[in-house]
């Protein structure tokens, strides 16, 4: 996991080299997944714009799955995220992952500046979460709005979380499940349980 971490005496663009860089040792080293997290209005982290990021790395590598950890679906409309990684899924087939997370990644005044209603209810992700993998998979003929680039992609969407919630979300819907245990350890151990308990 990524947040292209600007250090200091450093630009932004020496942060997106050094994690290409990072990204290529770890391809030669075995890895199978590099991923970017979702952050905004951090002085030292250049992750922001995720997906243009992803694209960055995956044309500089060859065979690493590269990804969010993930896209903090509250700031995006479930089609743009569709078009984007059916976009990234074109370009690089087999070698895009999408994680989505239900926090914002952010301060409440950066969130608003986002375009998120501050009012949303609890049913919103979830929901957001089916609209997205609907726009992912195979083409519907009925569909009103179909996510071009995106319709049959089938980009594997995982579902990440530090609490239960997004657990048992993913064992519901039967998605992998990638748990933050970086920041969030003593709710590991439960929120595993439920995931496997439950899916």
């Amino acid at each position: 996991l990524d947040l292209a971490t600007i250090v200091q005496d450093e630009t932004v663009s020496d942060a997106f080299r050094r994690s290409l860089a990072l990204a290529r040792e770890a391809e030669t080293c075995g890895y199978t997944r590099y991923w970017f997290a979702e952050h905004h209005n951090m002085e030292s982290v250049a992750s922001a714009a995720t997906a243009v990021l992803i694209g960055y790395v995956a044309g500089g590598t060859k065979s690493i799955r590269v990804g969010s950890g993930g896209i903090m679906l509250p700031n995006h409309a479930p089609l743009m995220v569709a078009e984007q990684f059916g976009t990234l899924a074109a370009l690089y087939p087999e070698r895009i992952d999408l994680g989505l997370g239900r926090a914002p990644g952010t301060d409440p005044v950066t969130s608003y500046a986002l375009r998120r209603s501050l009012k949303g209810d609890v049913d919103s992700f979830p929901n957001d979460v089916v609209e997205l993998i609907n726009y992912l998979g195979p083409r519907d003929p009925e569909a009103k709005v179909r996510a071009i680039p995106g319709e049959g992609s089938d980009v594997p969407v995982w579902l990440l979380g530090s609490s239960t919630y997004s657990a048992q979300l993913a064992a519901m819907l039967g998605l992998p499940f990638a748990f933050a245990s970086h920041f969030a350890p003593t709710h590991l151990y439960d929120a595993l349980q439920l995931y496997t308990s439950n899916f």
